[in-house]
C-alpha cells in the first residue's frame, strides 16, 4: 500500500484556516509515527508503531533520502505484517538549517510530511534536562502522535514551501544584507577619518571622497597617514562593489516581478505597488515574506508576522510585554518603515488620522510605540486589499 493514500493532503501547503479541521481526520491507532533528527553528518530516525510506547531508533548518513525511504518502507511493511492490518505513516522533522528540501523530497516519494516549528514544542521546566539526538527523535514521535490526535498545543506546524516560494525571498533578503554591509563600510570610513579629526559628508562617497582623499588634511594640519589612507581607499572600493551589487539586485527584482513563472504571486506585487505610500521594493518583500500565504483571519496574520501582543498576567501582576517578535524580522521591519511612509503619503486615511489622534501628542516614545500599532493595522489593511480588493478607508491609489 502506498504510504500516501489517505493522508496525502498533509504534504500539501496549508494555512491556518485549513488546519482548524484537520484534528478530526486521523485515527492514530492506524498511524505509524516517524520523526527525523537532522544534522550535517547523521540523521536519527525514530519509528513508533501504533499501540507501542517505545520507538525504534535508526541512524542513517545525512542526505541519504533513498536509504531513508528504504528503511521506512521496510519498517512499515514489517509492522503491517505483525499487526495484520494496513497502516498509514506520517513523517515529521523540525524546520531549520536544511530548509524544506527534505520535505519536498519525501513528498515526491508519496510520504506524508509535517514540519514542526522547534520553538513551539512544550518543554519541561526543570533546571537541567538531558538532550541527545536519540531523546529528541523519540520525544518528537510522541509529540507527533498527540498532534495528529488533535492536541495542537504540543507544537505548531510550518507550511512546506515550494522551491519558487523559497527562492523569491532571496531578492529582498539579499538586498537587505547588501545595504547593511554598505552601511558598515560607510561607518568604518567615517570612524577612520574621525581618528584624525576629519569629519566629512560621505554622501556620494564613491565619487567625492576618492577625489579629495589625497588632499585631506588632519586636524593637526598634516597629510593623512599612508596606511590609513590606503585602508580608506580599499573601503571605498568595497563600497563601489556593494553599490553595483545592489543595483544588480534591483534590476533582477524588476525583471522577476514581470513574470509569474520566475516570481510567485507577481500579480500581488503589482497590485500592492499601486497603493499610495507603498513602493515596489516594499511590495516585493511583503509578498515574498507574507502575502504569498493564505491566512484564516487577521489574528493569524499578525501572529505570523510577530506583531501580536504578549501579555503577562499572574496573580496581582498584569502588564503588557509588547509584541512577541516571533515572525519574520524583515517583514516586521519593512512594515514599521512603511508605517512612517503611510503617515506622509496617506494623511487623509483613517489609519493616519487614528494614529495622530491617539499618539500624535504622546511624545517621542509614545509615537514609536504607536507606529508599531499602526504597522499591525497596515499589515491587516494591505492583506485585505491584496486578497479581497478592499481599499483601506480614506486611502488613495497611485495615478496610472
Amino acid at each position: 500500500m502506498p504510504v500516501g493514500t489517505s493522508l496525502c493532503h498533509l504534504s500539501r501547503p496549508h494555512g491556518p484556516k485549513e488546519e482548524l479541521h484537520m484534528s478530526a481526520i486521523y485515527n492514530v491507532q492506524d498511524v505509524c509515527c516517524v520523526s527525523l533528527e537532522l544534522s550535517k553528518s547523521t540523521w536519527v530516525c525514530a519509528f513508533q508503531a501504533p499501540g507501542e510506547d517505545k520507538a525504534s531508533v535508526h541512524n542513517l548518513p545525512a542526505r541519504d533520502i533513498a536509504g531513508l525511504e528504504k528503511v521506512l518502507r521496510r519498517l512499515l511493511h514489517a509492522t503491517e505484517v505483525r499487526l495484520a492490518r494496513p497502516l498509514q505513516m506520517v513523517v515529521c522533522h523540525e524546520a531549520g538549517y536544511d530548509g524544506f528540501w527534505i520535505s519536498r523530497s519525501l513528498v515526491a516519494r508519496d510520504f506524508n510530511v509535517i514540519v514542526f516549528d522547534p520553538a513551539s514544542f512544550l518543554r519541561p521546566r526543570r533546571g537541567r534536562v538531558a538532550k541527545t539526538d536519540r531523546l529528541d527523535a523519540t520525544g518528537m514521535c510522541r509529540t507527533l502522535r498527540c498532534w495528529l490526535g488533535g492536541d495542537r498545543s504540543v507544537a505548531s506546524s510550518v507550511r512546506i514551501q515550494s522551491v519558487e516560494e523559497e527562492d523569491a525571498k532571496r531578492i529582498g533578503r539579499e538586498r537587505k544584507y547588501l545595504i547593511q554591509q554598505r552601511s558598515r563600510v560607510v561607518s568604518r570610513i567615517k570612524g577612520l577619518l574621525a581618528l584624525h579629526g576629519i569629519y566629512v559628508d560621505v554622501k556620494g562617497i564613491g565619487k567625492r571622497l576618492t577625489s579629495v582623499l589625497t588632499s585631506l588634511k588632519t586636524a593637526e594640519g598634516v597629510e593623512l597617514p599612508k596606511f590609513i589612507r590606503r585602508d580608506i581607499e580599499r573601503m571605498v572600493q568595497h563600497w563601489k562593489l556593494l553599490a553595483e551589487q545592489i543595483a544588480t539586485v534591483d534590476k533582477e527584482r524588476a525583471e522577476a516581478i514581470r513574470s509569474e513563472a520566475t516570481f510567485p504571486h507577481a500579480d500581488k506585487v503589482s497590485r500592492l505597488s499601486k497603493m499610495g505610500g507603498v513602493g515596489e521594493i516594499s511590495a516585493t518583500v511583503l509578498v515574498a515574506e507574507v502575502y504569498h500565504r493564505k491566512f484564516g483571519s487577521r489574528r493569524h496574520l499578525a501572529s505570523f508576522i510577530g506583531l501580536a501582543p504578549s501579555p503577562y498576567s499572574s496573580g496581582e501582576t498584569s502588564r503588557d510585554r509588547g509584541i512577541n517578535k516571533a515572525g519574520t524580522k524583515l517583514a516586521r521591519c519593512t512594515l514599521v518603515e512603511l508605517a512612517w511612509f503611510w503617515l506622509r503619503y496617506q494623511p487623509q486615511s483613517e489609519l493616519s488620522q487614528w494614529w495622530h489622534q491617539r499618539f500624535g501628542k504622546a511624545g517621542m516614545r509614545g509615537r514609536k510605540v504607536g507606529i508599531v500599532a499602526l504597522a499591525r493595522k497596515i499589515a491587516i489593511a494591505l492583506w485585505r486589499y491584496v486578497e479581497f480588493g478592499v481599499i483601506p478607508a480614506g486611502a488613495t491609489l497611485k495615478a496610472e
